[in-house]
């Protein structure tokens, strides 16, 4: 067993709280275990450049599409953790013989150690070539760390966010132009403004803190600055 993250600005905000205030540190251990960290974030990306660092993106949700339409076919098998229970059935519909599973878990599983245990034990018992955890971040990622710490655990997994909304049409992607000058998140934003308008307009600008954080203590290192 293996897992992707998907790091954009919301998960390095998170991973940067985590890192102050240890409420979570299940999540810096679940990305310094991910087989491969693949930027989802044009904002990232364009940070990254700005200190000579070339971040290729690679959106989770262009990936998920990517991994059905090219590696999925009849009989390969995938496991669901999230969604509901009309997911199985409209994806069975638009991805014809594909062995679903899914395990839907209570709201608030990271705090419900039972919860996590009986998603680990799906993971483990379904066998599956492909395991999709869709219960957003860190709940998604953490509990692909707990899947690899265990010997029964087997496949790829990829930790997709709302990558299963937009595949079945439930979220809409923003043109191919928003994206590409980094606005996808203001189209998220007008999308659903009561449920992301913390994400994107508190909690996220704080990545521009962050990136500066790093930089000054980056030169006070190379300057050798007290």
């Amino acid at each position: 067993f293996s897992y992707i993250v998907t790091p954009n600005v919301d998960h390095v905000v998170k991973l940067r709280t985590v890192a102050k205030t240890k409420a979570v540190p299940d999540f810096a251990k679940a990305y310094d275990s991910a087989a491969s960290r693949l930027c989802d974030s044009r904002i990232l990306a364009g940070l990254a450049a700005a200190f000579g660092i070339r971040l290729p993106v690679v959106p989770g949700s262009d990936l998920t599409v990517s991994v059905f339409r090219e590696l999925l076919g009849p009989g390969r098998r995938v496991a669901i953790v999230g969604g509901n229970d009309r997911t199985i059935p409209r994806l069975s519909a638009l991805f014809p013989g594909i062995q679903f599973q899914q395990h839907i878990p209570p709201m608030g599983m990271l705090n419900n150690p039972s919860a996590m245990n009986a998603a680990a034990d799906f993971v483990g018992a379904c066998r599956a070539e492909f395991i999709l955890f869709a219960t957003g971040a860190p709940q998604s990622e953490i509990l692909a760390f707990h899947c690899l710490q265990r010997s029964d655990a087997t496949g790829v997994g990829l930790c997709i966010g709302a990558s299963i909304d937009f595949l079945l049409g439930d979220q809409n992607r923003a043109p191919r132009w928003i994206q590409r000058m980094g606005l996808e998140w203001a189209h998220r934003l007008a999308s659903n403004p009561k449920r992301l308008w913390r994400r994107y307009l508190v909690e996220g600008p704080r990545i521009f803190v962050i990136a500066a954080q790093w930089w000054w203590s980056r030169r006070r290192n190379r300057d050798g600055l007290s």
